[in-house]
């Protein structure tokens, strides 16, 4: 395993926009890292207003009428978080070494295997006060924070234009939040781009001084791209190279069995994705590093011996230390992500109380892959939240669709020539005419209606938590809160301690409270076997079927390529060995099944 120097052994990725919007705050001081969304400049414009008077500062806003308002907004935010957070860790480091002390906290909640941990150990049972004295010295010189991370959703990018109507240069969404990032006095710190590829914005990022390498060989800001498959990083990794950008981390995200947008691979399961890039590792890190090298000496004539390094990060519906630990030492994963479990630690997310409550009641049926966000992309969704109640009395009160304050999601020109959010009231009233005019079927035109108003807000609702909690104002009016858990949240249902979260990662305690949960590795099977199962069933009878039908053989072979890696798997689940058989067995059984039903590939290719 690559030299990977985080106090911790996971992180804390981007969940909504509200839920991680302070989360460095809560946990950087004491060593975890964690990511903030930095896409909706109005919320972090009321984290500004709640958080100067915390700190005893004045609170000066900045109008939406200031030049490059959004990135400003962005940038002062980070200063802030960073401001707070360095006074926390100098505290944390003057603390004494007592019961209950940050100092305690800092070094208890460390892994097992930490040489921190060890020291620390040591220190408190010597009875030499000498040494303790010597020990408790060095390990306060060793407290540093968790990184402070931010996230843009690449696909994230409306176009803004000037009081003129004149489009902003280098103004469009995802480019002024990445430049409010650069502009940042963030150090050992990174920027996290999801969602795929955006050129506009990689080629802006190609511009950008702040990501060169140090004196000392490393970054101040660095690069982490989230991708769902070995293709993806390849592709993305070249592009950035060609750039003169290098990606420090490839964070790698299950396709279904993770919270927020899903972006389903094609039958591709997270187990045979990791060994792939464990298995290719070197030579990535090697065709990255050779264009890499050319384009930095094209850019300012530096040459490189020796390949920045390169990390590999895994999240997505990890539950137990067994996973985790098997994920850092079979597959060589520097880092884990748990996200949907970290919900339920208020001491580390922000999450308002009625959401609080439904997160802890969720079961497996309550999280749907969803149609609701307005992308296009499907979404995890847990039902029965206010936003959700919202929608259904606008339905039923005969006007369907938001209000559009935010507009980050504003990109469909059907009906406009403004781009408009499919979730807002105009849009789904003018899509619900035209369709009343295309004289469908009962049932299609029932299926095409569902889809239509099932378009959500998500701009308001992922952000009013943070606006309930620390009563702030964040759009007039709108106080309806929506969530995204994995489908994993119905194996945790008790609110707990950011130590009680740290210890059950760790292994020192078991907090999942469905004891027939299986293997995240199987759970990501059986949601893709549903997903296939989905789709086949919505083009069976149509002509979409034959014209898919070469998608779904590839799918189906891949699921079953997934099974028999999975059956050879060395090491995997050995405290439920047998169950974790039996599942891929009926798995397999599930597969043959479907293709027996609706023939999706030819019995002799199988």
């Amino acid at each position: 395993m690559m030299n990977y120097s985080s106090t911790h052994k996971f992180h804390i990725p981007v969940m909504g926009l509200a839920y991680t919007i302070d989360s460095p705050i809560k946990v950087a001081q004491y060593g975890i890292s964690s990511v903030v969304s930095i896409v909706e400049d109005r919320l972090v414009e009321m984290m500004r207003s709640y958080y100067y008077p915390k700190v005893n500062k004045e609170y000066q806003p900045i109008s939406t009428k200031e030049v490059d308002y959004r990135t400003k907004r962005i940038t002062d935010y980070l200063n802030l978080v960073n401001t707070i957070v360095q006074e926390q860790v100098e505290k944390i480091k003057q603390a004494a070494f007592e019961a209950g002390s940050e100092i305690v906290k800092y070094f208890e909640m460390l892994p097992e295997d930490s040489s921190l941990k060890q020291l620390y150990r040591q220190m408190v049972k010597s009875s030499d006060q000498l040494e303790k004295e010597k020990i408790e010295k060095y390990l306060r010189t060793q407290i540093k924070p968790g990184s402070i991370d931010v996230n843009i959703m690449t696909k994230l990018d409306r176009n803004n234009y000037n009081e003129n109507g004149e489009l902003i240069e280098d103004g469009s969404d995802a480019v002024s939040a990445l430049k409010g990032y650069v502009k940042s006095n963030l150090s050992n710190s990174s920027v996290i781009f999801s969602a795929g590829m955006n050129p506009r914005l990689y080629n802006f990022l190609g511009n950008c001084k702040a990501f060169d390498v140090n004196e000392d060989g490393g970054f101040t800001k660095k690069v982490i791209v989230k991708v769902s498959d070995y293709r993806s990083a390849l592709i993305q990794g070249k592009y950035l190279a060609k750039k003169g950008i290098w990606v420090s981390e490839f964070r790698i995200e299950s396709g279904l069995n993770c919270g927020g947008h899903a972006f389903a691979t094609e039958g591709y399961l997270m187990g045979p994705i990791l060994e792939e890039f464990k298995q290719k590792r070197q030579e990535l890190i090697d065709s990255l590093f050779e264009i890499y090298n050319a384009a930095v000496q094209s850019k300012n004539g530096k040459k490189f011996i020796y390949a920045p390094e390169m990390v590999f990060s895994a999240q997505g519906g990890i539950g137990t230390y067994e996973e985790d630990d098997f994920l850092h030492n079979y597959y060589q994963i520097e880092s884990t992500g748990w996200g949907t479990p970290f919900l339920l630690v208020p001491e580390a997310t922000t999450v308002d109380e009625h959401t609080l409550e439904l997160l802890c009641a969720a079961k497996e049926k309550d999280v749907v892959l969803s149609h609701n966000s307005p992308l296009g992309v499907r979404f995890n969704y847990l039902k029965g939240t206010t936003s959700e109640k919202e929608k259904f009395e606008r339905i039923a009160n005969g006007k369907p669709g938001s209000p559009c304050t935010e507009k980050h999601l504003a990109f469909n020109t059907e009906f406009t020539k403004d781009p408009i959010c499919t979730a807002s009231h105009k849009y789904q009233e003018l899509k619900l005419e035209q369709l009343k005019s295309l004289n469908l079927s009962a049932s299609e035109y029932k299926k095409q209606e569902e889809e239509i108003l099932a378009k959500e807000c998500l701009c308001v609702g992922l952000s009013n938590a943070a606006s309930i909690n620390y009563k702030e104002e964040f759009v007039k009016n709108r106080k309806t809160v929506n969530i995204c858990p994995g489908p994993n949240i119905a194996n945790f249902s008790e609110v707990v301690s950011l130590q009680t979260m740290t210890d059950h990662i760790y292994g020192r305690k078991n907090i999942v409270t469905n004891s027939s949960r299986p293997n995240m590795f199987i759970a990501e099977l059986y949601l893709y076997i549903d997903y296939l199962k989905e789709q086949i069933e919505a083009d069976f009878h149509t002509a979409q079927f034959e014209k898919r039908k070469k998608y779904f053989s590839s799918f189906y072979q891949n699921l079953n390529d997934g099974i028999q890696y999975y059956q050879q798997l060395p090491g995997i689940a050995k405290s439920s060995r047998k169950s974790f058989l039996e599942s891929l067995d009926s798995a397999a059984l599930e597969m043959d099944s479907l293709n027996y039903q609706y023939e999706v590939v030819d019995c002799q290719t199988v």
